[in-house]
């Protein structure tokens, strides 16, 4: 019941505010604008980043370096299933920031690839014209309300965040993934708490394997990786609050922000 109310809560204020404040898209701009986002936290951020750092080595970059060996059909095939996950907390924030003409596009979009598409493995309803499909979470919909994304922080693991967006995620753990409901709150007896966490764990895998050589260049040749690496997922992070199609400098057209749902 607690859960239910905290939803229906956060659901009214991100609405409310969505009409007060998230129109005006300059603000929305300037609110995210990379160089306003202060690191509050720098001295315990730059630990938790080499923290990352060490466990990247140890254990996603070598499972990266073999998933990127595997066929092209498979490892598009683990992509598709991944993003079709993903529908099931974008088509929730579709609604909440308004949008119900792409949370209609993204529901057929999850029928069509969860059944045609044999569990997603299949992007089908690209070929139905079913495309464009752009992900969002509840820290989106905070950020198009006019919420401020707080001071920068890295999470263990997890990676680059904000408070924001920090705070965000954990309504994923109150109801409003519906993804954890029927995995880890057993909403149904067809899933494991396990496939919620090997999902997790395989979009990290994915997103290290896409950018593999990206993230080894920008180490290679930046003389303070932790300060890029937040620089690019800033920028990234503020071009997906707008759905904006602008080239920023990321390494690749991957969600940084995956990592740290």
């Amino acid at each position: 019941m607690i859960k239910k109310i905290l939803i229906i809560i956060f659901t009214t204020l991100a609405l409310t505010l969505n009409v007060n404040a998230g129109s005006d898209g300059d603000l929305i701009l300037k609110k995210n604008e990379p160089t306003e986002v202060k690191d509050c936290f720098e001295k315990i951020n730059r630990v938790t980043f080499a923290f990352n750092q060490t466990l990247d080595g140890v254990i996603f970059k070598p499972v990266a370096s073999l998933y990127r060996k595997l066929p092209s059909p498979a490892k598009t095939g683990v992509s598709n299933s991944l993003e079709n996950i993903s529908h099931l907390l974008t088509i929730p924030n579709n609604v909440l920031q308004g949008d119900f003409k792409q949370a209609g596009i993204n529901t057929g979009r999850f029928i069509i690839n969860t059944t045609l598409g044999i569990l997603g493995i299949f992007d089908v309803a690209q070929y139905l014209g079913l495309t464009n499909y752009e992900k969002e979470d509840y820290g989106q919909s905070l950020a198009k309300a006019g919420v401020g994304p707080g001071c920068y922080i890295v999470l263990p693991v997890l990676g680059p965040s904000t408070i924001r967006d920090t705070l965000a995620s954990t309504l994923n753990f109150l109801g409003g993934d519906p993804w954890y409901n029927v995995t880890v709150n057993k909403d149904t007896q067809y899933f494991e708490n396990s496939d919620y966490y090997f999902s997790k764990g395989a979009s990290g895998v994915d997103f290290r394997a896409k950018n593999y050589d990206s993230i080894e260049n920008l180490e290679n040749n930046s003389l303070d990786f932790y300060a890029s690496v937040k620089s690019l997922y800033l920028q990234d992070r503020q071009q997906k609050i707008l759905n904006s199609r602008k080239i920023v400098n990321t390494q690749d057209d991957s969600d940084w922000e995956e990592i740290s749902q």
